[in-house]
Parts: C-alpha cells; structure tokens; sequence
C-alpha cells in the first residue's frame, strides 16, 4: 500500500518538474533579454511549482518515516526490496531525481547571470554616478582629478 503511494506520487511529480524545466529554460532567455515583465510571470509560476514539488516531498519523507525507514535512497530501496513494484518504483525515483538534477543545474547557471548583471549594472552606476576616478590623463599628463561625484540628471 505504501509503495503504491509513493510511486504515485513520485510519478504525479513528472508534470511539474517538467513544467519547472521549461520555466527555468525560459527564464534563461528572458534574462539576457532583461524581459522584466517576463521574469516576474516565471517567478510567480516558478514558486508554485517549487511549492507542489516541496509538498510531494515531504509526503514521500513521511511515508518513510512511517516505516521507520531512513528518508533517503537507501530507505526506499528497503521499501522496493519488500515491493512487488520495487524495480518501477526505483526507476521512476532515479528518473525524477535526474530531471530535479537538470533543473537544479540550470537555476544555478541562471543564478549566475544574475550576479553577472548585477555586478554590470553597478558598474554602469559607478560610472554614471561619478564613483570612481577616471583613469584618464590630463594635458599635464598627469590623471585628472574628480571634483565630486555627479548625481545621476547631471551624468
């Protein structure tokens, strides 16, 4: 009974880690294009997933538990030890395992784009602020002195 439950739920996790993919590879895009309007729609869908897959997951650390299994993989190999549909419900696990694998992977590189364009965007501030000296040299040849940082209308 218990195996059935959780190979259930481990197969009603599919369509959203799917959908959660597909998000993450959108939202890839819409980062190099800085499509504000876009990223903000993918967050709200993104967060919904997130929250279905999180609830799945504890039921499936619950079912475990009650067994008094460890909430891991080696206690749901116990379980499919002891199951009829043991082998399916492995498989099935290892397949969801490597889509949430997949997904993870592309959230850090999106992690990391947004850092990029953070760090970017600050410099951009920088220089139109006034906020670090310019690196220039002056008709004496020697660098030119900033008078006071700029506010951004007088840039």
């Amino acid at each position: 009974m218990h195996d059935t439950n959780l190979l259930q739920l481990i197969t009603d996790d599919f369509a959203p880690a799917q959908q959660l993919l597909a998000l993450l590879q959108t939202e890839s895009l819409a980062l190099h294009g800085r499509e504000m309007q876009l990223l903000e729609e993918i967050l709200a869908q993104k967060q919904a997933l997130i929250i279905l897959l999180e609830q799945h997951g504890r039921k499936r650390s619950e079912i475990l538990a009650s067994l008094n299994l460890p909430i891991n993989r080696s206690g749901l190999e116990q379980l499919a030890s002891h199951s009829s549909i043991g082998e399916q419900l492995l498989e099935q696990s290892d397949a969801l395992t490597d889509l949430l694998g997949q997904c993870q992977a592309i959230n850090a590189h999106n992690g990391q784009s947004i850092l990029v364009q953070q760090a970017a965007t600050a410099n951009q501030l920088k220089i139109l602020t006034g906020g670090e000296p310019p690196a220039l040299y002056d008709a004496r040849g020697s660098t030119s002195k900033l008078a006071m940082p700029r506010a951004l209308s007088q840039a």
